[in-house]
């Protein structure tokens, strides 16, 4: 009987890494762990907690008119990139040591290096020590990736925004999914000139149209500068620009005869340095110059150069670990989960994957993933929460009742702001089942994690109905909408 180093060798200390490999010690098993960069991956170190960070210091340049609305004698502020982001790296700081206890309380051995297969159970590290396991879970995560053209590795990703030396004065953002529409809307938020360029018709492909539609027009009425149906078709450090074509310098970031004062501004410090400034021309004919060009244009599972394929675990095309119900890849032995895999890419998901993991395979308990209505949530300003069918999907397979409403909030029309909220259920007329619920407005992320509880559960229109409104607040409009605006 073949003996191992250890029961399991999880590799990646992401959150849905360190979660299996810690509930699986606790099942009494053997664990070990490899982490090449940074305890906590993409959600702690890269993602959600300095995105929401960021979300929660841009939100604040609108409360000093809101406040003052309201009564109060305040003047507008200035946000200090250089006060806020030392303390945001403190708190990320904070958070991978409160990962690397957790490990170590478990009594997981942690090794800080890459670690790629050398067969289905042999782990090798950077220095060449090799370490055995009688299971391996692949949990690797993915990265941003920069779109294929010449000079695009003149713009940064989002892993660079929280790296940033000094806040920029303008910025092009590339891309039209939650990446990019939530990083418009921080910058923006934060003061920098946004501009955003997305292909497609309409940002936030994927999404309920009418949602998107509403948060398309927000972000523009909170002074981001969007263009669908754009794209770069070239780019160069604004020193080696073309001429300039006098006719299509208007509508995008700065004047291009603007240059010499944004190479010489007041900030200081080496142009190429900083990343910029950098000038783009768009597909439709315009140009701009930036400080700096983001691209938020997809990921990739971080799969690359581990021995995968030659231990002989199958790859997708674009590199995600094709895994199974119970997330068991082609070799028995290993496993994989979260964004290495490509199924849904969100931290609770990857933690939920881990744990079903440690369910099929320490405690005999063969538990399939459940991926069916999941709630999820876009920190644009204002918020989208969704679970469920959009109403372009419920259509394809549904005769369906589209209950909706789009409205000023008491808070915003008082303080004569524009912004309007909106709410959304989608009910299938045979069973009587909320197929999808979609809300645009602020905290909307707070309210879909309760609403999804319901949708889970199966609620029908009628379970809303029956639930009294709780008044005055945005959510009520949930449990009042009584005659559908459309059937389909």
């Amino acid at each position: 009987m073949a003996t191992f180093d250890y029961d399991l060798f999880v590799i990646g200390g992401g959150s849905g890494g360190v979660r299996a490999a810690r509930v699986a010690a606790a099942e009494g098993a053997r664990v070990a762990l490899a982490e090449e960069s940074r305890l906590g991956g993409t959600c702690v170190i890269r993602g959600c907690v300095p995105k929401k960070l960021m979300v929660f210091a841009s939100s604040y340049r609108e409360s000093f008119a809101d406040a003052r609305a309201y009564g109060w004698d305040v003047a507008d502020g200035a946000f200090h990139w250089d006060a806020f982001q030392p303390h945001l790296h403190k708190e990320l700081e904070r958070l991978e040591g409160v990962y690397r206890s957790l490990l170590d309380t478990s009594g997981v051995e942690v090794f800080d290096s890459r670690a790629v297969l050398d067969d289905p159970h042999t782990i090798r590290f950077a220095n060449g020590v090799t370490k055995t396991a009688k299971h391996i879970l692949i949990a690797t995560g993915g990265r941003p990736v920069r779109p294929d053209f010449p000079c695009a590795d003149l713009g940064i990703v989002s892993d660079d925004i929280f790296d940033l030396p000094e806040l920029p004065k303008s910025i092009l953002i590339v891309g039209g999914g939650y990446i990019a529409c939530e990083f418009a809307c921080i910058l923006s938020g934060m003061g920098v000139q946004v501009t955003q360029f997305y292909r497609g018709a309409q940002i936030l492909r994927g999404f309920d149209e009418e949602a998107r539609g509403l948060i398309a027009e927000m972000m523009r009425e909170h002074g981001i500068d969007l263009h669908v149906g754009t794209n770069i078709v070239d780019m160069a450090p604004a020193s080696e620009r073309p001429a300039p074509d006098e006719e299509n310098q208007a509508g995008m970031g700065a004047d291009v005869h603007q240059m010499a004062a944004l190479q010489t501004d007041a900030r200081g410090g080496d142009a190429a340095a900083r990343g910029g400034p950098i000038w783009v021309k768009s597909t439709n004919g315009h140009e701009g110059v930036f400080d700096h060009v983001l691209f938020a244009t997809g990921r990739r599972p971080n799969t690359d150069k581990m021995g995968l394929e030659e231990a002989g675990v199958k790859l997708a095309r674009g590199g995600a670990v094709e895994v199974d119900e119970y997330s068991q890849t082609s070799v028995p032995s290993i496993y994989a989960i979260g964004d290495a895999t490509d199924r849904v890419n969100l931290t609770p998901v990857a933690i939920r994957e881990g744990m079903a993991f440690v369910e099929t395979v320490f405690k005999g308990n063969p538990t399939p993933v459940d991926h069916d209505l999941i709630p999820s949530a876009v920190f644009t300003q204002p918020e989208f929460g969704t679970v469920g069918l959009t109403e372009e999907q419920a259509r394809e397979d549904h005769e369906i009742e589209v209950y909706c409403t789009s409205f000023r909030p008491m808070q915003t029309a008082f303080a004569g702001k524009p912004g309007r909220v909106l709410m959304k259920l989608i009910v299938d007329r045979d069973s009587r089942k909320v197929l999808g619920c979609h809300i645009v407005a602020p905290q909307a992320g707070e309210m879909i994690q309760l609403a999804g509880i319901a949708v889970k559960m199966g609620a029908t229109k009628e379970d809303f109905d029956r639930t009294v409104a709780v008044h005055p607040t945005m959510a009520e409009e949930l449990v009042t909408m009584k005659t559908p605006v459309r059937t389909a």
